[in-house]
C-alpha cells in the first residue's frame, strides 16, 4: 500500500454497486486501499546517483513535445477517492536499478492534464513536455564504459492525496507505477514491466538504449541487445519486436488498467459457466486459501453447490441460482467475502426474514441472551416481554443451538464475536406468517413461554442495518469536529465516519481538529472510529507520533510458483511532517470498524500513551479484495478477498481478531440497556482520570 499514483498497485479496489460493509443481501464489503494514496508514507532518501548538468540538445520538429491519450477502468475507486486527478510524467529509475524505496524527486514530475468521463469510465490526458526534463539519468547501455546515460518515463494517473498537486511532503511516491499506466507490468514477478511505452530522453546523440528485454525476458538487464538513439525524445514501444523508437510530435499513449484489478465479468455468460470461472479462480487465488478453518470445502461446493447452479439453469431459474451462490457464499468464513443480488436479494429477504416476532437481543459477556429492546404494538410486547428479559429457548432448543443456527444474511463475518453479534440482530426475523414458542424470564419474574406469530415489519431493518453498521452517518463530510464540554475541562472528538470519500478532504479535517484542539489546550482528544466501515488506510497516527509503526506485508497468490508471497514491502505508517502532542487520547472502537478502519485503528493504538476503548474490538475483517470482484448473471456482483495480510511470523494481521480495547466496556444489562453513549463516556471518564 502506497502514496500517490500508485505504487506499488493500490491493495484494494472496490466497485460503487459494492456497499460499505461485506454482506450478501446488500452489496459487500469496502476494505478499500485506493489505487494511490495508502499506507505507506515514505521518508526521503537521497538520491543514488547525482544529476548531471547538461544542455538541451538541438531541439528539431521531429520529436515529441505533446503526449495525449486515453484509458478505460472498471472500478470506479479513482472517482470515489480522489477529486483533484491528474496524469504525471514519472521518473522511472526506481524500476531501472529495481528499487522500489526509492522516492520520485519532485523536481523531475510534470503534471499533465486529465478529464474522467464517469459515466462511460473512460479518461483523457494531455501532458506538455518541459524542454529538458529533470529526472534521474542512469547509463542502460551494459557496456564498461560510464556515459552521462538518459532519463526514462512512464507516463501515469497522479492523483493528489494532501498538499499541492506534486508528490511531495506526506504523500510522496516511491517505486513504479503499475495502475494506470503507459507500461504494462506483471504482479505475479514483482511488478517486472512487460510491455507498453517508455518515454526516454537522451543529452545527445551518442547514448545508446536497449532494443528488446533479451534471453532473460527482463529489461534493464545485462543481456539486453542495445541501439543508438537520438538526441531529444523518442517514445519506446515495448509490445513490438525489436522496439519500435518513434518521435512524432504528439504521440498518443494509452494508460493501462491491470488485468488482475480489473472487474472479471461473467455477467454474459451462462450460470454453469460463470459459476466454474469464478471457482476455478478462488480455488487458486482466495486469500485464505491453505489457512486452517478459513478455506471452504472445495469439494463440498462441487457436490453440493454446482449441481444446484446447473438445475437453476436448466431451469432458467433465476430465483434458484441467486439461492445456490448465496449458499456458496455461505462456505466462506470472512467479512470481506459478500453478494450484491439487487431485486433478488430483495425478494430473498421479503420471502424469509420480512416478519418480526417483535423484540431483539444481544449477547451478554457472560453468554446471557437478552432482550434489548421490544417493538411497540408488536407481538412480544403483547405477550408480556419486556427490555432486559433473558431468553433461554425457542421452540424447546436452546438458545445458544438457535443462534448458532442463524444463517448471516446481512454479512458475513471474521470473528466469533462478530458472528454472534450478527446472528442475535437476525434471531426475532422469521417469514411473513413465521411463529416461535419463545421462553424468556422478564426482569425480577418468573420464566415463561409464550408463542408468538410474526408480523410483517419493514420499519424495523433500518434499525437492523444500523446495528450492523450499513446504514453510515448522514453527515455531509468525513471527518466531524467537536469540543465536548465535562465541567470546566474540554475534550477535542474527531468522529471519523468513513475512510471512503475524498481522501484528501479527510485528511485536511483531520489535521484541523488537532491543530485546533493543540492550540484549545484540551485536556485530551478522542478519535470516534466505530461506525467507519472502511475505505482507505492512511495512517492518520503519524500525525501523532515520530515513530514508525510496522503493519503487515501482503501476500498474493503467485501463478508462477503456486504459492502465496509476498508482494510490495512491508506497510508500515511513518511520521508526519506536521506533529501534534496531548496529553491523554482515545480511540473508540468496534464491530463495525471494519477493514481499512482496523488498519487506521491499529495504527492510533500504537501511539504512547494511546487508549483503546471500546464494548468490543474492531470487526477482525482484514485483506484485500482487489482481485476479486466479479460480476454474474442476474446482476449479480461478489467479492472475495485475494491479499492477505501477515505478520513477520507468518500469521494473520487482524483477521478474526481485530483490534483490541486495551480498555473494555462490558456488555451487560446495564451497557446493553443504556440510552447513553457507555463508550463514549467510558473514554471521557478516562481521559478525565475518573
Amino acid at each position: 500500500m502506497t502514496h500517490k499514483n500508485l505504487f506499488p498497485i493500490f491493495a484494494a479496489l472496490l466497485i460503487l454497486a459494492l456497499a460499505s460493509l461485506a454482506c450478501q443481501a446488500i452489496p459487500a464489503t469496502k476494505t478499500v486501499t485506493p489505487p494511490g494514496p495508502t499506507v505507506t508514507k515514505i521518508v526521503p532518501r537521497p538520491t543514488v546517483e547525482q544529476r548531471p548538468t547538461v544542455q538541451a540538445p538541438n531541439i528539431t520538429a521531429d520529436q515529441p513535445y505533446q503526449i495525449t491519450g486515453t484509458f478505460t477502468y472498471t472500478n470506479e475507486i479513482i472517482t470515489e477517492y480522489y477529486v483533484e486527478n491528474a496524469v504525471a510524467l514519472v521518473d522511472m529509475y526506481a524500476f531501472v536499478k529495481r528499487d522500489k524505496k526509492w522516492v520520485v524527486p519532485l523536481s523531475s514530475q510534470t503534471l499533465g492534464f486529465l478529464s474522467i468521463d464517469e459515466k462511460n469510465k473512460i479518461g483523457t490526458y494531455s501532458l506538455q513536455l518541459p524542454e529538458v526534463p529533470t529526472g534521474q539519468f542512469v547509463d542502460v547501455d551494459n557496456n564498461p564504459s560510464v556515459d552521462t546515460g538518459v532519463q526514462v518515463f512512464a507516463v501515469s494517473y497522479w492523483p493528489n492525496l494532501s498538499g499541492d498537486p506534486y508528490s511531495d511532503g506526506d504523500d510522496k511516491s516511491h517505486g513504479w507505477p503499475n495502475y494506470l499506466a503507459s507500461i504494462k507490468t506483471d504482479s505475479d514477478k514483482q511488478d517486472e514491466v512487460v510491455g507498453g511505452k517508455l518515454v526516454i530522453w537522451s543529452p545527445d546523440d551518442k547514448q545508446q538504449f536497449p532494443t528488446s528485454f533479451g534471453t532473460d525476458k527482463k529489461l534493464f538487464t545485462a543481456d539486453d541487445p542495445i541501439a543508438a538513439i537520438p538526441a531529444g525524445y523518442s517514445v519506446v514501444d515495448l509490445d513490438k519486436t525489436p522496439f519500435e523508437f518513434t518521435r512524432p510530435a504528439k504521440p498518443e499513449m494509452t494508460l493501462y488498467e491491470p488485468n488482475d484489478a480489473a472487474i472479471k465479468d461473467y455477467s454474459k455468460d451462462s450460470y454453469t459457466e460463470a459459476f466454474d470461472k469464478m471457482v476455478a479462480f478462488l480455488k487458486t487465488e482466495y486469500a485464505f486459501n491453505g489457512i486452517k478453518n478459513k478455506e471452504p470445502d472445495w469439494d463440498k461446493i462441487n457436490t453440493d453447490i454446482r449441481p444446484r447452479v446447473v438445475t437453476a439453469e436448466q431451469n432458467k431459474d433465476a430465483t434458484a441460482f441467486y439461492d445456490a451462490i448465496q449458499d456458496f457464499v455461505y462456505a466462506f468464513k470472512d467479512g470481506h467475502t459478500g453478494i450484491g443480488g439487487g431485486e433478488l436479494a430483495q425478494k430473498a429477504f421479503q420471502t424469509n426474514y420480512i416478519g418480526s416476532l417483535g423484540f431483539n437481543v444481544r449477547v451478554l459477556d457472560d453468554g446471557k441472551i437478552i432482550v434489548k429492546y421490544v417493538l411497540p404494538n408488536g407481538p412480544a410486547e403483547a405477550a408480556g416481554m419486556k427490555p432486559g428479559a433473558v431468553i433461554t429457548q425457542i421452540d424447546g432448543k436452546p438458545i445458544r443451538q438457535v443462534l448458532d443456527g442463524e444463517p448471516l444474511f446481512f454479512g458475513l463475518q471474521s470473528s466469533p464475536v462478530g458472528t454472534d453479534f450478527a446472528k442475535a440482530i437476525m434471531l426475532s426475523r422469521t417469514t411473513r406468517d413465521g411463529q416461535a414458542t419463545v421462553t424468556f424470564t422478564n426482569p425480577g419474574e418468573k420464566e415463561q413461554s409464550v408463542k408468538l406469530k410474526a408480523f410483517a415489519e419493514q420499519s424495523e431493518v433500518d434499525n437492523l442495518l444500523s446495528e450492523l453498521g450499513y446504514n453510515q452517518s448522514s453527515s455531509l463530510v468525513p471527518v466531524e469536529l467537536q469540543t465536548l464540554k465535562v465541567g470546566e475541562e474540554s475534550i477535542g472528538y474527531i468522529k471519523i465516519n468513513t475512510n471512503s470519500d475524498d481522501l484528501n478532504l479527510l485528511i485536511r479535517l483531520f489535521e484541523r481538529g488537532l491543530k485546533a484542539f493543540q492550540e484549545q489546550k484540551v485536556a485530551g482528544i478522542i478519535i470516534d472510529l466505530r461506525n467507519n466501515g472502511g475505505g482507505a488506510p492512511l495512517g492518520l497516527a503519524g500525525f501523532l507520533t515520530d515513530q514508525e509503526i510496522a503493519i503487515g506485508q501482503l501476500q498474493y497468490y503467485n501463478s508462477n510458483t503456486k504459492k502465496f508471497e509476498a508482494q510490495g514491502e512491508p506497510e508500515t505508517f511513518t511520521p508526519n511532517q506536521n506533529q501534534y502532542h496531548f496529553d491523554k487520547m482515545a480511540v473508540l472502537v468496534g464491530l463495525n470498524c471494519a477493514s481499512a478502519c482496523e488498519i487506521e485503528a491499529y495504527g492510533f493504538s500504537k501511539v504512547p500513551n494511546m487508549m483503546v476503548v471500546g464494548q468490543y474490538p474492531t470487526g477482525g475483517i482484514e485483506a484485500e479484495v482487489s482481485r476479486g470482484q466479479f460480476k454474474l448473471p442476474e446482476d449479480l456482483t461478489l467479492q472475495f478477498p485475494t491479499g492477505r495480510e501477515v505478520l513477520p511470523d507468518g500469521s494473520l494481521f487482524l483477521e478474526g481478531v481485530g483490534v483490541q480495547p486495551t480498555i473494555k466496556v462490558p456488555v451487560n444489562a446495564t451497557t446493553v440497556l443504556s440510552t447513553e453513549d457507555v463508550v463514549l463516556q467510558a473514554a471521557k471518564d478516562a481521559i478525565l482520570g475518573k
